[in-house]
């Protein structure tokens, strides 16, 4: 299986879901150039988020701590702790603060869709 992010060209295959580890996050290369930040959690959801950290410049949110507050999953920003949500990309920590959020989906693979 694969996961796919929507971005403005439509839906992009990103990895491998087997090469997700839950509680850790990738980056990823976007065709405009920026990076998204994939998680997926110990039950098996996946979220994708923009990896920069918009308090430091950084692109460094995929390599976040990955946690739960009130039931919504966020990641700490290694640098300076701040948590984002990862469903709505709002900073916990600071009102004015936000990232992007990617609408994200996992899909067969096409040799594994050959296959079934």
């Amino acid at each position: 299986m694969t996961v796919e992010l929507h971005v403005a060209e439509g839906w992009l295959t990103v990895c491998e879901l087997s090469g997700l580890t839950p509680g850790r996050g990738v980056a990823v290369l976007l065709p405009d150039g920026s990076q998204a930040a994939v998680f997926l959690d110990r039950s098996g959801r996946t979220y994708a988020i923009d990896n920069r950290d918009p308090f430091t410049g950084a692109a460094v949110l995929s390599r976040g701590l990955v946690g739960c507050a009130g039931g919504r999953p966020f990641v700490a920003s290694p640098l300076l702790k701040q948590r984002f949500d990862l469903l709505s990309g709002r900073c916990l920590d600071d009102e004015a603060a936000a990232v992007r959020t990617y609408p994200v989906r996992t899909a067969l693979t096409s040799a594994a869709a050959a296959v079934a």
